[in-house]
């Protein structure tokens, strides 16, 4: 059984950083692509980031370019989030999922966690 466990928000004040840590079960991570997505009140769902760790490819998202990083440990099944530089825009429930594309498009991907809130407030 495919099942995802997201972990590690909380309320930082910006500029300060996170990790979050998405925990994967039920497959490999060279099985699935694992992105990572966040959802704001009253927002649309976006993609921030995505890993293939069988292709080691990754993408961001321009709002999070060069301030978030994704990585994968095969070895604890589980992809981080290090996220940098923090805005108040950032605000949102993150979600990670798994799918067999390495996008940032959330209808490709088949299998969701329960997300986890991060909150970027002075």
């Amino acid at each position: 059984q495919v099942q995802l466990v997201e972990s590690g928000g909380g309320l930082v004040q910006p500029g300060g950083s996170l990790r979050l840590s998405c925990a994967a079960s039920g497959f490999t991570l060279d099985d699935y692509a694992i992105g990572w997505f966040r959802q704001a009140p009253g927002k649309e769902r976006e993609g921030v980031s995505c890993i293939s760790s069988r292709y080691g490819s990754t993408y961001y998202a321009d709002s999070v370019k060069g301030r978030f990083t994704i990585s994968g440990d095969n070895g604890k099944n589980t992809v981080y989030l290090q996220m940098n530089s923090l805005k108040p825009e950032d605000t949102a429930v993150y979600y990670c999922a798994a799918g067999g594309v390495a996008t940032i498009d959330p209808g490709t991907y088949d299998y969701w966690g329960q997300g986890t809130q991060v909150t970027v407030s002075s």
